[in-house]
């Protein structure tokens, strides 16, 4: 007999098949003299839509809700249907004894299988393959230490539970929005929180006042003091009087050094990456959006199998990978980091080094490279970014500290004290490998202190003595405004949604400390995708870096029930489903409080009085309905969208391409089509795609002729596909 495994991705199933010594090959399977390897194509099976119960629910009416059916069904999603038909029947052969489910080790994983494996009426034993990378290694040892399904129950539940949630919650709200407002508006547990924290976010901006500040600074022989209150321990008031008598009383006065203060210190390695912190370096550094890094480390992990699992959320590792971790610095010695992984390849790490916890570490350890040897020239650029971060973060923790010594300087002038503050390095540590410490978001926002500004000057102070007196003195007020936060960008925006208890209305500790073990808003594997949803659905948009919500928000967030603005609504979502995954709840009970919700929510919805309306209507009408085209902001491009819902026309009026304007260099909008396409500025340079290739000629680069043909047909795909199905898309795998 032949046991059939089944991964959730073709390159994963070949990966399992070549190691198993499945010789036969096909589009849709594998097969050896033991094992049938074949594979989903993610979700093969997903929830019926309302009209799956019901024809009558074709048409959205408010009449309809709420839509609760007794048992929500499955469906093959027709699209991918050929491949579910083969694995249905590569089930149904007589020689196939057993089956062992290799989709993604985690909850969405465990969903993709068990729906298939109900849907097509499987009966056989099945057993669990669980790894969190898919060399040639860890599969074989994945496969010596299968266990059996029925482990992974509570797990499956779990998922199911949240599907059916999403799925009630999300369908019945957004139908009430839509319907009674005319509108494509949607709303759920996580995006509309998401949004409500843009958007406050705005408003304290727009709130902000800025309010001057004042400091003291003294320059002595090439080293900045820094005014210090002596009660407070404060270096800055906002009474400039005060500033300005102070820098009265110590003229004519000498510096007197009284205290000379010297203190070994050491900085550890940051942690390792998840995910979230790797979209987070990965904006910041190179500009990524959170779903073109979770992309790149999908190829790395799937086809490149250099690095492990993506979706995780832990930064930690567990002890049992402590003996794999030699062979993975020889798997990335080479090109740059050849000389780095030498140095520590033969120093084995203690159990209780601070990056290995095995409490910290839930589904998936953190991200570090496999034992698979690296062949850096068949990695893109964009690959060799991502590989490079976790590469250096892993060599990073494996080096010792960086240790300094801190030099405190305490000096008085008359009646005033100051201070200077500078440091030596005794070792760089981790710091040798590259790898340097970002500051923190809540740090990059904050105003810089005048004490901080002062130490960045100073560096590495000269030798001071205690008595010491310095009478060539430059004494000066120095003034600064408070700032208001700055405007989320993608890389803030993922820490807000890891961490968004300060947009917490309840601050009790236990909810604080649920949304914390809940991991936040959506989970590492969603995060990407509810961003990238909020631009399309055109919530959001970006202005350089920054992202604003769009008139469409500020007026959904006044419409939707004030529940769904809430963090703490998914954190005791995701509380609950933990505690099924757990054994520790029923399901039973938690559908049942979500059906009764969603009967309330509806209710709110209903009884609301204000209006919808669009700010953004254009005269132009739409060619298909006739009806009004609204101008909307894409993430890269601009549109003309169709006002009425089931309409769904669209067309894109401009693209941001990575053309560089020849006055400003920065990036300019491509618009129209074929010949009368134009590159213009927004500085105000203008100039025809024909002239543009002409130049880029001359200059010895550029677009060639079969760039923008496959830029426009590109382009002209992804008006078609949203053209085509504005709500399915919409709707689909939502995260609500």
């Amino acid at each position: 007999m032949k046991t059939l495994v089944l991964a959730e991705k073709p390159s994963v199933g070949r990966d399992i098949g070549r190691v198993l010594h499945c010789q036969k090959k096909s589009n849709s399977y594998m097969e050896g003299s033991n094992y049938i390897v074949t594979w989903a194509l993610g979700h093969l099976v997903t929830l019926k839509d309302p009209e799956g119960y019901d024809a009558a629910y074709k048409e959205w009416r408010l009449e309809d809700l709420p839509i609760l059916p007794v048992h929500l069904k499955t469906e093959v999603i027709p699209k991918t249907g050929k491949q579910y038909a083969k694995i249905k029947e590569l089930l149904g052969r007589k020689d196939v004894g057993d089956v062992v489910i290799a989709t993604d080790a985690g909850r969405e994983g465990e969903l993709v299988a068990r729906w298939i494996l109900e849907k097509a009426g499987n009966k056989k034993r099945c057993r669990r393959l669980w790894i969190s990378s898919v060399t040639d290694k860890a599969i074989k040892e994945g496969f010596a230490h299968l266990k059996d399904a029925s482990e992974y129950d509570n797990l499956y539940r779990a998922a199911v539970s949240r599907a059916e949630a999403d799925w009630l919650v999300g369908i019945n709200a957004t139908r009430a929005l839509t319907v009674k407002y005319n509108a494509q508006l949607s709303c759920g547990r996580v995006q509309t929180p998401t949004l409500f924290m843009i958007a406050k976010r705005e408003e304290e901006i727009r709130q902000f006042r800025p309010k001057p500040y004042y400091g003291i600074q003294i320059v002595a022989e090439g080293t900045v003091f820094t005014w210090k209150e002596e009660k407070s321990g404060s270096t800055s008031t906002f009474e400039k009087q005060r500033a300005e008598e102070i820098i009265n009383k110590i003229k004519g006065e000498k510096l007197k050094v009284t205290r000379v203060l010297k203190k070994e210190k050491k900085k550890m390695a940051p942690l390792l990456y998840d995910l979230t912190e790797l979209q987070r370096d990965a904006n910041r550094r190179f500009g990524f959006s959170a779903k073109k890094t979770l992309d790149l480390m999908q190829q790395l992990y799937e086809n490149h199998k250099i690095l492990t699992y993506p979706r995780t959320d832990s930064r930690y590792l567990t002890e049992d990978i402590l003996p794999t971790i030699p062979e993975r610095l020889t798997a990335c010695m080479t090109g740059p980091y050849r000389s780095l992984a030498a140095k520590v390849k033969n120093k084995k790490p203690a159990k209780n080094a601070f990056f290995v916890n095995n409490a910290k570490v839930g589904d998936h350890h953190a991200i570090i490279p496999t034992e698979q040897p690296v062949e850096l020239r068949n990695l893109s650029t964009d690959e060799r970014k991502i590989y490079d971060l976790v590469v250096r973060r892993f060599l990073a923790v494996l080096y010792p500290p960086h240790r300094y010594e801190e030099t405190t300087v305490y000096a008085v002038m008359g009646k005033e004290t100051f201070m200077a503050k500078g440091n030596r390095t005794i070792e760089e540590g981790y710091l040798e490998t590259g790898e340097a410490l970002l500051e923190d978001d809540e740090e990059m926002e904050s105003e810089e202190t005048f004490e901080a500004s002062a130490k960045k000057a100073n560096r590495e102070l000269p030798k001071y003595v205690e008595g010491q007196t310095i009478s060539q003195i430059k004494a000066s007020i120095k003034e600064g405004k408070t700032k208001p936060p700055a405007h989320f960008n993608e890389a803030t925006l993922l820490s807000a949604m890891e961490n968004p208890v300060k947009y917490m209305e309840n601050r009790d500790k236990a909810m604080v400390k649920t949304i914390g073990e809940t991991g936040g808003l959506g989970t590492v594997a969603t995060r990407a995708d509810i961003i990238e949803k909020l631009f399309h659905t055109f919530l959001i948009e970006k202005k350089g870096n920054d992202i604003y919500v769009t008139s469409k928000a500020r007026q959904l967030l006044e419409l939707v029930p004030a529940d769904l603005k809430k963090p703490e609504l998914t954190a005791d979502w995701e509380m609950q489903l933990s505690k099924i995954a757990e054994g520790r709840q029923k399901r039973g009970a938690f559908m049942s409080e979500i059906r009764s919700y969603t009967v309330s929510l509806l209710k709110e919805i209903e009884g609301n009085t204000k209006t919808f309306r669009h700010e953004n209507r254009t005269n132009k009408l739409c060619p298909e309905c006739g009806k009004h085209l609204l101008s909307v902001n894409g993430k890269n491009a601009k549109l003309l969208v169709c006002e009425d819902r089931t309409c769904g026309y669209r067309e894109t009026v401009s693209r941001t391409s990575n053309a560089r304007c020849p006055v400003c260099h920065k990036k300019m909008e491509l618009s129209g089509n074929g010949e009368k396409a134009v590159f213009f500025c927004g500085c105000g340079y203008k100039e025809r795609l024909e002239k543009f290739q002409e130049r880029r000629k001359k200059e010895g680069g550029g677009v060639t002729k079969r760039d923008v043909a496959s830029y426009m047909k590109k382009q002209q795909k992804e008006v078609r596909e949203a053209k085509n199905n504005p709500f399915a898309d919409a709707l689909k795998g939502m995260e609500w």
